[in-house]
């Protein structure tokens, strides 16, 4: 793993995403590797570098962000933190960019939302259950933890990602769950879904499923995964991610039906 150390001009920029005013990324890249991961074509990254490989430490983010609130440039909004790469990916435990610039938010009284797929998180508790407004989200992707590891090799498992939900909802900070991308045949093999649904915390506020969506490049990479785990699947996910059917319209059915049994609102993007 190439670790750099950079520097950056700006912390907070205006999100387009829903729900959220600002997005504020301490890295770029990220060690987890996932194989799904959208970043390089949200970003147009063309680097030499495969991403996963490297990750640059915005070192000076921190200040950067005390200057920005100091001069009220930035009026408050709900700040996303990680919205392209990973804020608690494993580099944070020893930079601590994350949690340094979550204390400037919270001297400002920013409300927060942070999406991860570390258990590292907890080592901020203290900080986070101190803000008015705060929230952390874990993707998930199976319970299955052989596939876990190849999809994103150094997160954290799924009984960790559990048990950290419990802990934040226990101490009173907002927690929901990313469920996806669903992977044909394999988060659906027959029972998957309702044993990893049956393992939600029930104090979670809510869950947003979404499909595997093929950003620019990401074939390859889907490609390389099914070749390993069974080649027989490379030619259906062909036939089901470049043709239209109703095989994901199936899953969200299931899906839906699965969260109305287990009592969990949920949204589905698909």
């Amino acid at each position: 793993m190439i670790i750099r150390e950079t520097t950056c001009k700006t912390a907070l920029i205006r999100s387009a995403l829903p729900n959220l005013d600002y997005a504020l990324n301490p890295y770029k890249g990220c060690e987890h590797a996932c194989i799904y991961c959208y970043a390089p074509s949200v970003l147009k990254y063309g680097g030499e570098e495969k991403w996963g490989d490297f990750v640059e430490v915005r070192k000076n983010m921190p200040k950067i962000l005390s200057k920005e609130l100091k001069s009220k440039r930035k009026e408050p909004g709900i700040v996303g933190i990680g919205t392209v790469t990973d804020p608690y990916q494993p580099v944070e435990k020893r930079y601590e960019v994350t949690m340094n610039c979550l204390r400037v938010l919270l001297d400002r009284d920013f409300p927060v939302s942070i999406q991860t797929k570390s258990s590292l998180v907890l080592r901020d508790i203290n900080i986070l259950k101190r803000f008015k407004r705060c929230e952390v989200g874990f993707t998930i992707t199976s319970i299955d933890e052989h596939i876990r590891e190849k999809y994103e090799p150094k997160s954290s498992s799924f009984d960790e990602k559990v048990s950290a939900i419990r802990k934040l909802s226990k101490n009173g900070i907002k927690t929901w769950i990313f469920l996806g991308p669903i992977m044909p045949y394999i988060t659906d093999r027959q029972g998957e879904l309702e044993k990893l649904i049956s393992k939600i915390p029930p104090d979670i506020s809510y869950i947003i499923i979404d499909k595997l969506r093929l950003k620019k490049g990401l074939w390859k990479n889907i490609e390389l995964f099914l070749s390993a785990y069974n080649p027989e699947l490379i030619p259906i996910y062909k036939d089901l991610l470049y043709s239209k059917n109703d095989y994901f319209l199936e899953v969200k059915s299931e899906m839906v039906n699965l969260c109305r049994a287990y009592n969990i609102n949920c949204k589905v993007l698909f």
